[in-house]
Order: C-alpha cells, then sequence, then structure tokens
C-alpha cells in the first residue's frame, strides 16, 4: 500500500462505520469543548451530517478519543448523532447535502484563492495586529463601541472585497445559465446567496474559529463566546430589482458579523432596539435602546444575535454585504436551564429591577407597620402607667 508524504498510510474514504463497543458507548462528551484542539477535516467523507457539524462537535470529545484515527472519531460521533438527532433532521441534512454536492459538482469558480482562509490577503493591517495579542485593550484599540454591546471596526481589504464582490456576481450568472434553483440566505431575504453551499464552508469556520471567537471571548462573555462552534454564512444584496429593506427581527445565532463589501448606495442604515431573550422579543423598547448605524464598504459591525434590529430601504445603488451568524452548541443548551437573562436582556433586567423595586418597598411598608405596632405598644404601656 502507497504511502503518503508523512509516511503514513492515506485513510481509505469510506463510511464510518456504528460504533458497537461497549467501551465506546460509555464515553461521554466533554461539557466544555477543548479549544487547545485542532480538529479534523471531514469533508471527503459521505456522512449523514454536514462536515462542518463533526468538525466542531470533535472538540467535545473525550480524551481517549482525540488521539483515534479520523475515521474511528466520525464513526464514534456519527453513531451519537444517529441516536439522538431527529429522524426528520437526518433526512433534511441529507438532501441539503445532495443539493450542496449538485452544485459542487457544476459550478466553476472564478477566484478559487479566496476560498481559503489567506488573513495578510484578506484583511487590513490595523485588523491582524489586534490579534498579537488577543487581549482586550488590543481589540477595543481597533474598534469603537457608539453603542453598549455594538461594535464596529474596518476588516477587509478593498481587494477582497472586490474578489468576493466579483464570485458572488459568477454565482448569480451561473444560476441563471444552468437555469438552477438555489436557496437563499434566510427566509425574509428573497436574494442572495448562502456562501456555505458554493464551498466557502470550511474558510467560514477558520474565520469563526481563528478571528471571531477570540474576540467575541472577550467582549461577549455572556454568551458563551469561546465555545462558537458552527455558522451559517451568506451575501444579502438591496438595491434595484434586488431586496429593498429587511424587517425588523432578531438573528438565529449568538454573535453576527455584518460586513459592507460594497457597492455604491444610498440609504439602507441599520436600526438597532435593544437586546431580548425569546420571552420579551417582542416588548417594547427604551428611548437608551434606540441606535442607528450607516454602512461604510469593508467595515464590519458585530453584535448579539438576539440584539433586535432591521434595515431602512436601500434608496439608490446596489448595497452588498456579507452576514455571518456565529452559534454555540453549549449556550443554547445552557439557555433550556435558564430563566434569567438579565445580564444581557433588557426585558429581563427591567422585570428584575421591577422585582428588586417591589422587594425593597414590601421591606419599607414591613418596617414601618412594625415601627407603627411599636409606638402603639409605647402609648398604650404608657397610658396603663398613668
Amino acid at each position: 500500500m502507497a504511502l503518503d508524504s508523512s509516511g503514513k498510510q492515506p485513510e481509505q474514504q469510506q463510511q464510518p462505520r456504528a460504533s458497537s463497543g461497549n467501551g465506546e458507548a460509555r464515553l461521554k462528551l466533554r461539557r466544555t469543548p477543548n479549544e487547545e484542539h485542532e480538529p479534523e477535516n471531514y469533508e471527503d467523507l459521505p456522512l449523514d451530517y454536514s462536515p462542518s457539524l463533526f468538525s466542531s462537535l470533535e472538540r467535545y470529545l473525550p480524551e481517549q478519543l482525540l488521539n483515534s484515527t479520523r475515521i474511528d472519531k466520525a464513526s464514534f460521533m456519527r453513531d451519537l448523532l444517529l441516536r439522538y438527532s431527529p429522524d426528520t433532521e437526518r433526512v433534511r441534512t441529507l438532501r441539503h447535502k445532495e443539493y450542496r454536492d449538485k452544485i459542487m459538482s457544476s459550478y466553476q469558480r472564478k477566484h478559487g484563492e479566496i476560498y481559503t482562509l489567506d488573513p495578510t490577503s484578506f484583511f487590513t493591517p490595523s485588523f491582524l495586529r489586534a490579534f498579537s495579542g488577543k487581549s482586550e485593550p488590543n481589540f477595543r484599540n481597533i474598534m469603537v463601541e457608539p453603542y453598549p454591546g455594538i461594535f464596529t471596526f474596518e476588516m477587509f481589504k478593498p481587494r477582497f472585497c472586490e474578489m468576493l464582490l466579483a464570485e458572488v456576481e459568477h454565482m448569480e450568472k451561473w444560476v441563471y445559465d444552468s437555469r438552477s434553483t438555489i436557496m437563499r440566505p434566510n427566509t425574509m431575504n428573497n436574494f442572495g446567496v448562502v456562501l456555505d453551499d458554493f464551498g466557502f464552508d470550511s474558510m467560514l469556520q477558520k474565520l469563526v474559529d481563528d478571528f471571531i471567537s477570540p474576540i467575541a471571548q472577550v467582549l461577549f462573555p455572556e454568551v458563551c463566546g469561546s465555545s462558537l462552534d458552527s455558522h451559517h454564512g451568506y451575501i444579502v444584496e438591496y438595491g434595484k430589482d434586488r431586496d429593498v429593506d429587511l424587517g425588523f427581527h432578531v438573528d438565529d445565532s449568538e454573535i453576527s458579523l455584518n460586513v459592507c463589501l460594497g457597492k455604491q448606495f444610498s440609504g439602507g442604515e441599520l436600526y438597532f432596539r435593544g437586546v431580548r431573550c425569546d420571552k420579551h422579543v417582542n416588548s417594547d423598547s427604551t428611548e437608551k435602546e434606540v441606535y442607528d448605524y450607516s454602512h461604510v464598504p469593508g467595515h464590519a459591525i458585530l453584535h448579539r444575535g438576539r440584539h433586535r434590529h432591521g434595515a431602512r430601504a436601500t434608496t439608490s445603488g446596489h448595497r452588498v454585504n456579507l452576514i455571518l451568524w456565529c452559534r454555540s452548541s453549549t449556550f443554547r443548551e445552557m439557555k433550556n436551564y435558564q430563566r434569567d437573562f438579565s445580564n444581557w436582556c433588557g426585558g429581563c433586567k427591567l422585570e428584575k429591577q421591577r422585582r428588586q423595586r417591589d422587594s425593597i418597598n414590601a421591606t419599607k411598608e414591613i418596617l414601618a407597620r412594625k415601627a407603627a405596632e411599636k409606638t402603639l405598644v409605647e402609648l398604650a404601656s404608657k397610658s396603663c402607667a398613668d
């Protein structure tokens, strides 16, 4: 059998087998991810679920499995997913994989170099310098925080924005010429493309792991910034013959990155109206929660996914943005056991403040009543003495 350049026998591209050993069945996932572990790439394996899901889940594997072969790790994770995921989810994932495979087998890339993360080619020097120490002062040095929990900063070089815009136009031309039907980014956008479906999955996940997670860990620790383990990356387009505006909503993410790629346009401002949990998502905003942001090509805005927002009409020109929803399976699991999110939800915070006021007022009433009773007792005692 031939060896690769490292002297190891290459792995066969086979379907990972279901684990059957009792020892494997007793192994449990870690409660928190192993941030120091570099996960494998599973894109070349025939899997029932997204390869990026396996790469993300690998950080949670018990120590006994981390040094196993890639096939053995995939088998263990596949067995877990088959055991706990609904059949409908597995069918949906398989259909989506078939859809992606069809695109990947037909679509010819225009700028292949942007499908692999190249920090020096993609990012501005100031953005890269901030990661020399990965500290809060370094990050805040390149950012503006115009409103609590909203950060803006220069991120992408103009050349990268131009190439990504050209690639998106190339995708749209391919869709038209091939008479293909593609999935749009979400239920609110009728235009744009899901970058993950066209082969950007690995590049965007590395962007999350190496750059967004370190920032989120420092700036958004309350939403598990250190365990962002999956993403949804897509392009949105606004202007003539495109989407015009975007309604008021929250993102399906823990942290959202929104980068304006261009082009020339007017309008399209984002408006923010407070962070809310599921319970308070439709509650009223306060005056202090009102903030509007105007896009600048090449510049990014980073915020909590639960920060309610919308986009005003793009009145002229053509605006294109890269959106990256960053998700944390740990945070989502923890939310199932919590009821109070007052450390980040404006609605929970108001309720907590109301409870505290009510408690203080109730305590004051009790003390006043006791003082009055004491006074009456003293008066009665004095009357009897007289």
